[in-house]
């Protein structure tokens, strides 16, 4: 019993760093240019199948990483100018309306493109393997602990970025009071292009982490994307800790209850319950957490302001 809640509790630290690659970016340029885009899922997308024909192309996925990023940073980029910068001033809905209709362009273009098949990308040779934790105890995968381990370093050059250049100083105010950074002569368009190139890579960053273990296919941003704007409601609007804490909660949280609580109510109900009942409430926690969350802190764990 042990082994199973160490392994799904570091099944759920790696969930949350990927849900933390996505919602760091999704949340500055919420916070900054105050654009709600739901297109963020599709650039995941991108960099999942950038990552899967840059390895099949170059026969080695560590190559095909930084390319993929790469990829993904650009159409991010084309996006923003050809499609966000002329809405910056329009309301919220016409955003919406807009980046839905990129997630249906997108997702149509890849089946196009590759096809509607799946599609597997290996795991580095260098990562197949497993690790053995507590003397021999828990076998766990060394891609997993990769994965755990590049999204801490991207956390923690987030942390620099942040805090230790006048970049950051202008992502912290931006965060803070858009209006008052135009003001004072920021250049605000450049300033929004480099926060959502950011986001945009770290999107195509966690896309490309994530395509060796999951399928590649349509649609595959659509359901983390709802993760990443649950991270973002319960860390803050803005606020990078804040998508931190709550990206590893999260994760933890619904790792955790999905594998642990149907087992806990077969305990406590009749079997055929428990088997009917336990999916569907170890699904609703994450959303339990955030209206309790919510209730505590209305303006999420860490708002920009004190984040």
């Amino acid at each position: 019993m042990i082994e199973l809640v160490v392994s799904q509790a570091l099944n759920g630290v790696q969930l949350g760093v990927l849900l933390f690659l996505m919602a760091a970016g999704l949340t500055l340029v919420l916070g900054i240019m105050n654009v709600v885009n739901l297109a963020h899922g599709s650039l995941y997308m991108l960099g999942a199948y950038f990552a899967a024909a840059l390895t099949a192309w170059t026969g080695s996925f560590l190559l095909a990483l930084p390319l993929a990023v790469a990829a993904t940073v650009v159409v991010g980029l084309v996006l923003e100018v050809a499609t966000l910068r002329p809405l910056y001033k329009r309301d919220h809905l016409d955003q919406v309306l807009l980046t839905f209709g990129l997630i249906l362009f997108f997702n149509e273009a890849v089946r196009m493109v590759w096809g509607a098949t799946a599609l597997f990308v290996p795991v580095p040779e260098i990562f197949d393997s497993e690790i053995e934790l507590f003397d021999g105890e828990i076998v766990y995968p060394t891609y997993r602990l990769a994965i755990i381990g590049v999204g801490l370093g991207v956390a923690g050059f987030l942390v620099w970025l942040i805090t230790a250049t006048r970049v950051g100083m202008l992502i912290r105010a931006g965060a803070a009071n858009r209006d008052m950074v135009a003001a004072l002569g920021v250049d605000i368009v450049r300033l929004n292009t480099l926060v959502f190139g950011l986001g945009a890579g770290m999107a195509g960053l966690a896309g490309v982490m994530a395509a060796p273990i999951l399928a590649v296919e349509s649609g595959m941003g659509d359901g983390v994307l709802i993760l990443t704007f649950v991270v973002i409601v319960v860390g803050g609007i803005g606020s990078v800790r804040g998508a931190f804490v709550a990206a590893l909660l999260i994760g933890v949280v619904d790792t955790m209850g999905r594998s642990l609580l149907p087992m806990l109510l077969r305990e406590l109900l009749d079997r055929q319950l428990a088997s009917a009942v336990g999916p569907a409430v170890a699904s609703m926690l994450i959303y339990v957490l955030m209206a309790v969350v919510l209730t505590v802190r209305p303006q999420g764990l860490f708002p920009a302001r004190t984040g």
